[in-house]
């Protein structure tokens, strides 16, 4: 596919914060309470003046609704980001499996949104955020499919099934991808070129992304680079739980233990 820059929209930092964090690719979900409880403690002890979600929060995302249902994991998951939000200022940034997460999500969290891609300005330097699923070109299908599940003509048509139908298809999809890692298929990844342009047109010189679950940094040109985050497995050996620290020194990895 031929690489397009899109917009982006700009967040100043405030003066007053020093830290702030990054987390994507958790995939939160019932079935993995590790994960879950170490993503509670995290929330519960950072000391980061502010934290961004760079998308896949959820291993999946089935409609807001899912809040109303009662004893519902989405209910008990966002109660703890209701809690951290008012600590601190949280924003989300949709990802390929939670892109379903609306205005009721925000508000009922007390979190705010953020456009995929921002550009985030701190301590004078200018960072692209994204989730990284715009950027992965190679994977011609699923760029498609992106499009088409952007769509509010297709996510009102998903939305109106009912809600226990729209688990059902969700849990469909967990195994599909399962079977898929299983396999050892391998995913696309960014195209640097494209990178590079979002980084020349946003006239920043590091983007910040997930999606990939492949936790590295990347030199794409001279001054320019990417910085990929982790994604999170209590479970794994070793556990894969991390976090991207940025403050006035630059940006550091920080690993964190499993509760």
């Amino acid at each position: 596919m031929t690489p397009t820059v899109p917009r982006f929209e700009e967040l100043a930092a405030p003066s007053h914060w020093r830290t702030v964090e990054f987390i994507s690719d958790l995939h939160l979900q019932a079935s993995e309470p590790a994960t879950v409880d170490a993503w509670q403690h995290y929330l519960s002890t950072t000391q980061a003046d502010a934290l961004f979600i760079l998308g896949d929060l959820f291993e999946v995302w089935v409609g807001d609704d899912a809040l109303l249902e009662p004893g519902s994991f989405e209910a008990q998951a966002c109660g703890a980001l209701r809690a951290a939000a008012q600590r601190r200022p949280v924003y989300f940034m949709h990802g390929n499996r939670d892109f379903l997460a609306g205005d009721a999500f925000l508000q009922h969290c007390g979190i705010t949104g953020l456009h995929d891609p921002t550009v985030l300005v701190f301590a004078g330097q200018r960072y692209v955020l994204s989730h990284g699923d715009l950027l992965c070109l190679d994977d011609v299908d699923y760029q498609r499919f992106r499009v088409l599940a952007r769509s509010s003509a297709w996510q009102q048509q998903f939305l109106s099934l009912p809600l226990d139908t729209r688990r059902a298809q969700a849990r469909g999809i967990r195994q599909e991808s399962e079977a898929r890692k299983q396999s050892g298929a391998p995913y696309a990844d960014v195209d640097h070129p494209a990178a590079i342009a979002w980084l020349q047109a946003a006239g920043a010189q590091t983007l910040i992304h997930g999606h990939t679950h492949r936790p590295a940094h990347h030199a794409l040109a001279p001054g320019l680079q990417r910085v990929v985050l982790s994604d999170w497995d209590a479970s794994a050996l070793p556990p894969r739980l991390e976090t991207l620290r940025l403050s006035a020194a630059g940006l550091e990895r920080v690993p964190l233990g499993p509760t």
